[in-house]
């Protein structure tokens, strides 16, 4: 699986983990997955594109 998200907000101890968004629902809500298969859902604005270059 691909993880071209970075998680931006600090909640659960996640912030600037990489992850990939799984599902969008309804009010900018998102299902993330996180590379050691950890699963939250979260907004929208919680996640950035990783940017060519980075990590």
């Amino acid at each position: 699986m691909s993880f071209p998200y970075i998680y931006r907000w600090d909640r659960q101890g996640r912030k600037g983990q990489a992850c990939a968004v799984t599902a969008r629902g309804a009010f900018n809500s998102i299902r993330v997955q996180f590379a050691d298969g950890y699963v939250m859902i979260t907004s929208g604005n919680a996640i950035r594109k990783i940017k060519p270059g980075e990590k």
